[in-house]
């Protein structure tokens, strides 16, 4: 039978259907790329680049932060980053196989390691900052199991050091995620730090291979930039190690100070103790609140009192905190008074123990009367009725203009964070409604407040000619090549007060630590002009609670340095910025001039008492040898029954106190011997020295030179209990408690 042939009406209907199927066809193509190009084009392009493209991220190396002698504080080291991509685990056995080896080996948490293996995604990190040996196990692992090298990744990242753990740690701050600064230089300058990422850009097949290298474009990272600051580590090392003992000797919840190049406004030294390293800011540093946190029953208690205690920790107090400056401030309103011609220097006043200000009853820090003064002597004395009739002789209008004129309405702007900002009716008075009283009050210190650097800045404008200072903290910035690229230069904010009133006041705080209330920062040689502060903490209502302080700048005819201490709510008996606060401005001062080679200029009565040069002796007969030591003032030991000296010590020419010890060794093998250090805190200037000599020690005074009972010591340079050689010399600090009481 024949095959029927389709008719001509069959093939025109077949060629219209299909006709219309391609027109049908071909419109919803063009609808759709239409709907592509018009309705959304910017989101399917950037879902098909996501898919054809891989854009990984390469860091850029933080810079680096350096001291003023270029010792790195901070720098950033190569470390690993540890990505998965999750399209790529094809079954569940293999998920389970990466979270549990992931999870020990990089010490994750489980349950969130597998949420990131079930994300939609071709890229997902689970670790940062990953050190070199974990790297190394996260790459033989990947090994370990068929199909893990195309699911988990290592790529380069940044980790940040801190060599020196907790050194100036309030001042330095740290980097978090991502390596952002979060606190001090590392946040204030985090965007000059951190630099600009690279960028490696490459096309991948639909499988998420990468396709040949002519298919990648690079962008290399730019590093951040370096930072140099005035920080010196010797002078930090010092002011730590002196406040760190003074918060402990004293039983105080903080101590912080700041050490200030006079003339430029750089700052040499600033710390708050107790500290935290740097290298692991988050742990609680103080072992005491770590307990008491950990003995805390309620986890959201606990959490809330960990977090209140660790942004504590980071804060800068010298910065961030403020205070009542108490008698610290009595120079300013003697600046004041001497430049307004209100008082002279010859002027006296009959203290009586009070003085009465709109009915209003201001007790002197000693209640039975000074008596008649001069106004340098009322300064000496920290004579509050002095200050408060300096005060009431200015007057609102032209106390308030000085106040201003020292920088205490304003923040210093010191480039570091935080820095509290002064508020008018808080923080001090507004001068169109400060009363009469409110001046009394604020002439010597109390119902105004500032922060530690406001104060240290004013105090420095006294010793700099009444010119005052703009702080900073760094001093140049480097790029990646290490050519200097910015560096600051010291500003003049404004003068003050005249150079003739600025030497006045500065005479007047020299005998302050000479013979008045501060004379426990005496340092000999180098003129200490300072003043002693305390005050209570009036916010606390559970105990009486108080900050001491002392303020000063040395040598006091032409400073280099001022320094501030602030013991802050001691426990431990004495609360007087003259006991507990100046000895400590006075170990920062001898040591950081010494260090400065900043010459010193002895009096006659300072050079009687102080070191001589160690003669040679070595050679010499016994005979001989005794009598030249003890014919230029020192005692002499012998060891060994030889007819010669062999050995000595100390050496010849070695410094060593006057009067001291030598030790002469007479016989061969037998040329050293050892001593034990002994206790020789809480003793007078002549006990001590008996002490030392009985153990065959030599013995260097520091502080107060006064042989009164009431002189003690309160610290020594050796730990008692331990051996050294005989000869050795031990710096002992004497203070006099007795002195200086500048608390009504």
């Amino acid at each position: 039978m024949a095959t029927k042939r389709p008719t001509k009406l069959m093939a025109k209907r077949a060629i219209i259907v299909f006709a219309i199927v391609i027109v049908l066809g071909l419109g919803v193509d063009i609808f759709s790329l239409g709907r592509l190009q018009l309705v959304d084009p910017k989101g399917y392009a950037e879902k098909a680049a996501s898919q054809q493209l891989s854009d990984t991220t390469v860091n850029a190396q933080r810079g680096t932060i350096y001291d003023s002698n270029m010792n790195v504080i901070a720098q950033s080291a190569t470390a690993w980053k540890i990505y998965l991509v999750p399209s790529k685990i094809t079954d569940e056995d293999m998920r389970k196989v990466i979270v549990d080896g992931l999870s020990e080996i990089l010490s994750l948490d489980k349950q969130k390691l597998e949420e990131k293996t079930r994300l939609d995604t071709n890229y997902v990190v689970i670790a940062e900052k990953v050190e070199n040996e974990a790297k190394k196990k996260v790459s033989e692992f990947k090994l370990s199991y068929k199909g893990l090298t195309e699911v988990i990744g290592i790529s380069s990242d940044n980790k940040r050091y801190y060599p020196q753990n907790n050194f100036a740690a309030s001042v330095i701050g740290f980097t978090g995620s991502g390596d952002i600064g979060r606190s001090g230089i590392e946040l204030e300058y985090n965007s000059k730090l951190t630099g600009v990422p690279g960028r490696i850009i490459s096309a991948v097949n639909a499988w998420q291979d990468k396709m040949a290298s002519s298919f990648e474009t690079s962008y290399d990272a730019q590093n951040g930039t370096s930072i140099v600051l005035t920080i010196d580590e010797v002078i930090q090392h010092y002011l730590e190690t002196s406040l760190e003992q003074a918060r402990q000797n004293n039983k105080a919840t903080y101590a912080y100070g700041i050490v200030m190049q006079v003339k430029t406004g750089a700052i040499l030294a600033m710390t708050t103790q107790p500290d935290y390293d740097l290298n692991d800011p988050y742990e609680i540093a103080d072992a005491t609140v770590f307990e008491k946190i950990k003995a805390t029953a309620d986890a959201e208690e606990r959490s809330k009192l960990t977090i209140a205690t660790q942004y504590s920790q980071w804060r800068n107090r010298c910065i961030s905190d403020t205070y009542e400056p108490g008698s610290v401030f009595k120079c300013i309103t003697a600046s004041a008074g001497l430049e307004e011609g209100v008082v002279t220097l010859d002027e006296t006043l009959n203290c009586t123990g009070k003085i009465t200000i709109a009915g209003r009853t201001i007790n002197c820090a000693n209640h039975s009367g000074h008596g008649v003064q001069n106004f340098t002597q009322g300064l000496m004395n920290s004579c509050n009725p002095w200050f408060v009739t300096v005060g009431q002789r200015l007057g609102t209008q032209k106390f308030s203009e000085y106040f201003e004129a020292f920088g205490l309405t304003e923040q210093t702007g010191i480039d570091l964070p935080a820095e509290a900002k002064p508020v008018m009716g808080v923080t001090y008075y507004n001068p169109k409604t400060m009363t009469i009283s409110d001046l009394a009050s604020a002439s010597f210190g109390q119902t105004v407040k500032v922060t530690p650097l406001q104060m240290i800045t004013a105090i420095s404008a006294i010793g700099n000619g009444g010119k005052l200072m703009q702080p900073y903290i760094v001093d140049r910035m480097l790029d990646s090549d290490g050519n200097v690229i910015y560096k600051t230069t010291p500003t003049v904010k404004r003068q003050v007060i005249s150079e003739k009133v600025a030497s006045q006041v500065a005479t007047m705080m020299e005998a302050v630590a000479t013979n008045g209330g501060g004379q426990n920062a005496y340092v000999a040689g180098y003129h200490v002009a300072g003043k002693t502060g305390t005050s209570e903490k009036l916010e606390n209502t559970n105990e009486k609670l108080y900050i001491a302080s002392f303020c000063c700048f040395a040598p006091a005819n032409d400073p280099e340095i001022a320094v501030i201490i602030i013991v802050d709510e001691p426990r431990a008996g004495k609360i007087n910025g003259s006991s507990i606060s100046a000895p400590v401005a006075g170990e920062v001062v001898e040591n950081t001039l010494k260090y400065l080679n900043v010459e010193p200029n002895y009096s006659a009565k300072e050079l009687a008492k102080l070191n001589g040069t160690a003669p040679t002796l070595v050679n010499l007969s016994v005979s001989e040898a005794k009598k030249t030591a003890e014919g230029k003032g020192f005692t002499v030991r012998v060891i060994g029954s030889g007819d010669h000296v062999i050995s000595q010590m100390p050496g010849a020419a070695s410094s060593m106190p006057k009067n001291g010890l030598i030790i002469l060794y007479t016989e061969e093998g037998k040329t050293s011997s050892t001593t034990t250090v002994p206790n020789l805190v809480g003793m007078t200037l002549t006990n001590a020295n008996k002490a030392a000599i009985n153990a065959g020690l030599n013995i260097k005074i520091s502080g107060t030179f006064s042989d009164s009972s009431s002189v003690v010591s309160y610290k020594q340079s050796l730990d008692s209990g331990s051996n050294v050689p005989m000869g050795t010399t031990v710096t002992v600090y004497f203070k006099d408690d007795t002195v200086g009481n500048d608390i009504a």
